[in-house]
């Protein structure tokens, strides 16, 4: 089993691993960098879920791999305020897509401001905490600083892979 993961993101690549290996123990996995077609920072689910499924198209085109993924992250605003959250999306040879989403976290007021103004979460982040070197989109995110620690980037797109795998795991449920 080959699995082509649509990032070089580490904690992405660890949360993709970790969930499939639950599954497909002996998987193999390939990781390529891959453009998502949208915007830096998508600011809706689907702007979100249109980045993740090119990314796994992408990834799935470019290897001989029996599974694309691709992760994005989104913010999202309701009436309660702006939430950041990410989406996985699985594509089979095919062309079955499975999609999964985390959970949201709320951002603060300041924070909101400025991605509102054109400013990007990630770099925004990075400032705040004086992440010099891009250290926290690669470990914590955004959420593990906002939960201090409760809710890292890797298990929130481990939640967002488990959710995905449902049409693959469960295929008689989606006939």
């Amino acid at each position: 089993m080959k699995i082509a993961i649509g990032t070089l993101n580490k904690a992405k690549n660890t949360a993709v691993e970790n969930i499939i290996k639950l599954i497909w123990k002996d998987a193999e996995f390939i990781s390529l960098e891959t453009d998502s077609g949208i915007s830096n920072q998508p600011k809706n689910d689907e702007e979100a879920i249109k980045g993740a499924i090119n990314r796994a198209k992408y990834a799935l085109d470019k290897t001989d791999a029996d599974y694309g993924i691709g992760l994005e992250g989104t913010v999202h605003t309701n009436s309660h305020g702006m939430f950041l959250h990410g989406w996985t999306a699985i594509i089979n040879k095919d062309g079955v897509i499975g999609l999964g989403q985390s959970a949201s976290i709320e951002l603060p007021g300041n924070i909101v401001h400025r991605i509102n103004s054109g400013e990007e979460l990630g770099p925004i982040m990075q400032e705040l905490m004086k992440d010099n070197e891009n250290k926290i989109r690669h470990k914590e995110g955004a959420g593990g600083i906002l939960t201090q620690g409760l809710y890292i980037r890797i298990k929130e797109f481990e939640d967002a892979t488990r959710c995905a795998l449902a049409k693959f795991v469960s295929p008689e449920w989606y006939k």
